[in-house]
This record gives structure tokens, C-alpha cells and sequence, in this order.
């Protein structure tokens, strides 16, 4: 899955695990662009009496680099913190919440937003600003869509912020995925390692009916733009920018016997990060896992060697025998993947007046080209479908990037830069065979759709 549990330590640690990350220019507001990071996977909707929130001990980032070198020109930060309005009950709430100053709900969550330059500098945007309830079901969250609609704040200068839950948008099927690669649509065609066969089968959304808890922001493109200006020439590298998104704690922390959350101190240490979906998840050892996590995009020279020999490609036509001969022959570095991941993608490539090339330096960030606009007649498969609007050209929330990722592994994309490469014929089928569709989303800022219920949840 993107980034959900795709690390030892933290997935330990749900409300620090930073599980997708969303870029986009605004289908609806075009001068202006949206981020939204998730945090806290497969949350259960029927979670009382304890419902899910924000780490008020995690400092919540999105970083933005303008220049390429891998360091945040602008990040915006998030701190929250919770209070109890009822202490004699044990509940969340002890009536309906219909508002969010409800005297029934007793369980609140607030959270300050500030935005810093890359010097650490900057200012407080607003502060105290409250987070909607968990949809836990008719009587306690009737009419849901209006608390969440409260929730949405102005922040001046353009901007404006969400946080709060969200209905899971990512679609995998884990269960296929991790099982030695088993993928359903072309499961009979698998080696089994002398096991019964399987047969083709369609895909099974492992994220179907969880939520995740989101931070939506929504900023005008000037606001990260280089130089702060909006760009107009889409094939310029000075056009794209680097975004992702981070979670850390205190360095120190001491437990005391009465319970409660203990004494804190020290800088923060960052324990979660995320730019292009599936990088930790499927390119970085299991052993380096934890460590990726703590470092910055600047430090992602290490990681090289992961991209461009990835080890997916390798089990591919171990995986499926004969179903990828040109690609187990191919012993080139991965040069397709290296651009997509880690510089961005030169001009010339795809055409001339498209690039989400940031600079030489690899950074694992999700590149956005800031002067491309939203496409009338979006395809999921992004850039691969022909759809320059889409993934790996920052990610909208529909864009299949398992099916698109698994195709580049394949092998879909060495073409671009070595056109002496013939696809195999089995890429147009690898898939996981998973789609967008049922999807509920808005048409309108978060974008991610009503959390489910959980007196209503699908069985």
C-alpha cells in the first residue's frame, strides 16, 4: 500500500505513520493548489469508546522544495492538541453533536498552523482552530457533512486548511499484493513454487470502508511558487516543485506514574515521511526501512541503487516464468525510474513542453508542475494513460498509482529513455486489479470524501 504499517517502527506508532500524500493543482481553483497528507492507516469506523485523533505529541509537517537540492523552502506545521469538556463520563459524547461547540461532545481536538521559510522562520497562521468529531453513527454525528463543513477554516492570504477525518481514498489489494505477488488478474499465470495453481480473479480492495485522518491544505501557487512567482512555462525545471510530508516527536520522553502522557523535552526527531507513494514500501530494504524514515530528501543519494535496480523487476519473471523475457534480459540501470522518483522528469522526454524535473540531485519528493493545468477529462493512469495532470505529475486522489507504479516496474516506461527497449506484451495486464470506482469524493476542498460511520459501515 502507499505508506501504511510500511516500516517496522512505525507501525507502531499509527497516529505518527504518514500514510498518502495528495498533490494537485485545483481542479476548482486553479491558482491555487491542494495537499493533503494522511496519517493513522486503516482506521476501524466502529472504533468507540476511544475514537481516533491527531498525536497532540507529533508535530504534523508539509514541506515544499523549490529549488531542488532536497531541502524544505517553505513548510507548514501543524500542532494539535485535545480536551475533555465532560470528565465524569467515559464517552466521547454524551448526546448528539450537532455543532462544534456542542456541550454533548466531550472529546475535542484544536490545532495551531504557522508556516516557516527554509530557515525555520515565519509566523503563526491561526491558532485554536477545531477538527470535526469521527463519524461514529445517526445519533451522535447526524448530520455529519455539516460538522465537517465547519471544519473547513480560513486562513488569510488564500489559504485554507482541514483536519480532521476522512473516508480512505487510497485502493490496493494488499491481500494479493504480499502474498508473493499474486495478483489476482493474472494469478494463473504464476509459479506457485510448486503449490496448487491459482486462478485469474478480480482484484479485492483491502482499504475498501476504513477512514484515515487527513490534513488538507489548500495555498495559492504563489505561495511556493519559486521566487513566488506563478509560472507560465511548463517545460522550465524552475516550474516544479518537490512536496512531502513528515511527522516527528520529542527526543526525550519520560513516563510518570500516574499515567497520562508523561514530560516531553528536546527537539523534535522525525520518525515519518512520505513523498512519492510506494517508495519506502517497495524500494527500500526492510533493514533501512526505519532509517529512510528518519532522514531528509536530501540524503536519498543512498537509495539510488534501489530505484535503479529495484527488486520487484527481478522477481517479476521469477514470479510469472516467461511473461517478462525482454525485461529479465535488460541489465541497464533504471534510468526511467531514477527521473520519475528522484529528479523528476526532463523535458523531451514525454514532450517538449512537459517536465517535472526538479534538478540532478535524487530526492524521493512527489513533483508537481505548478504551470500545467487540471485536466477536462482526467485519467487515472496519469502520465502513463497520456494524462500529464496526473501522477507521477504530483497525484490527484483517484489516480491509480499501484497499477501505474507495478506498469514502470515492469518496464512501460524504459522506452522514454532507451527506445531500443520493446515493452513485454504482459505489462498491459499488471495490474492488482483494484480501481477508483465507488469512489465518493467532493467536488470542492478536502476533496476526500465522508468518513464512514461506524453504526452504518458496509459489513
Amino acid at each position: 500500500m502507499s505508506s501504511h504499517r510500511e516500516a517496522p517502527e512505525i507501525a507502531k506508532d499509527p497516529v505518527a505513520d504518514s500514510t498518502d500524500l495528495y498533490a494537485f493543482v485545483s481542479p476548482d481553483n486553479p491558482d491555487t493548489v491542494t495537499i493533503i497528507a494522511n496519517y493513522i492507516p486503516l482506521e476501524g469506523p466502529a472504533a468507540g469508546p476511544n475514537f481516533y485523533e491527531f498525536g497532540d505529541d507529533v508535530l504534523y509537517e508539509i514541506h515544499i522544495d523549490n529549488n531542488g537540492d532536497g531541502h524544505a523552502d517553505v513548510s507548514y506545521q501543524f500542532n494539535f492538541h485535545s480536551e475533555n469538556t465532560v470528565p465524569s463520563t467515559f464517552l466521547y459524547n454524551v448526546g448528539p453533536i450537532e455543532s462544534l461547540d456542542s456541550k454533548y461532545w466531550n472529546r475535542r481536538q484544536f490545532y495551531s498552523v504557522s508556516r516557516l521559510d527554509r530557515h525555520g522562520r515565519g509566523r503563526q497562521l491561526a491558532e485554536q482552530l477545531a477538527c470535526p468529531p469521527c463519524n461514529i453513527g445517526p445519533l451522535s454525528t447526524p448530520n455529519y457533512a455539516s460538522l465537517a463543513s465547519a471544519a473547513v477554516h480560513n486562513l488569510g492570504g488564500g489559504r485554507t486548511v482541514f483536519a480532521g477525518q476522512r473516508a480512505e481514498a487510497f485502493f490496493v489489494d494488499l491481500g494479493a499484493i504480499f502474498d508473493l505477488g499474486d495478483l489476482r488478474p493474472i494469478a494463473n499465470l504464476h509459479a506457485t513454487f510448486g503449490l496448487p495453481g491459482l486462478s485469474a480473479a478480480p482484484g479485492v480492495n483491502s482499504t475498501a470502508s476504513v477512514n484515515v485522518h487527513s490534513i488538507a491544505l489548500q495555498i495559492p501557487i504563489t505561495d511556493i511558487a519559486s521566487g513566488g512567482q506563478m509560472p507560465t512555462d511548463s517545460s522550465k525545471a524552475s516550474s516544479s516543485v518537490g512536496i512531502w510530508t513528515t511527522a516527528s516527536r520529542r527526543k526525550a520522553r519520560v513516563l510518570t506514574s500516574n499515567g497520562g502522557t508523561g514530560v516531553e523535552s528536546g527537539p523534535y526527531v522525525q520518525v515519518s515521511r512520505l513523498g512519492n507513494p510506494l517508495f519506502n514500501e517497495v524500494l527500500v530494504p526492510l533493514a533501512a526501512k526505519d532509517k529512510w524514515n528518519a532522514q531528509s530528501p536530501a540524503d536519498d543519494k543512498n537509495y539510488v541503487k534501489g530505484v535503479a535496480n529495484p527488486e520487484l523487476a527481478g522477481l517479476l519473471n521469477v514470479l510469472y516464468p516467461g511473461a517478462f523475457p525482454n525485461l529479465a534480459a535488460y541489465t541497464k540501470p533504471r534510468a526511467d525510474l531514477e527521473a520519475i522518483l528522484l529528479t523528476g522528469i526532463p523535458s523531451g522526454i514525454v514532450s517538449p513542453s512537459f517536465s517535472t524535473f526538479t534538478g540532478p540531485k535524487p530526492a524521493d519528493m512527489l513533483r508537481l508542475n505548478l504551470a500545467i493545468t487540471p485536466s477536462a477529462s482526467p485519467n487515472v493512469l496519469g502520465v502513463v494513460g497520456g494524462d500529464v495532470a496526473g501522477f507521477p505529475n504530483g497525484r490527484r486522489i483517484a489516480d491509480d498509482v499501484v497499477t501505474i507504479e507495478l506498469r514502470a516496474i515492469a518496464g512501460a516506461t524504459i522506452p522514454l529513455v532507451d527506445p531500443s527497449f520493446t515493452p513485454d506484451g504482459a505489462i498491459a495486464d499488471v495490474s492488482d486489479g483494484v480501481t477508483g470506482a465507488g469512489l465518493t469524493l467532493l467536488t470542492s476542498f478536502p476533496y476526500l470524501g465522508t468518513p464512514y460511520g461506524g453504526y452504518s459501515v458496509p459489513a
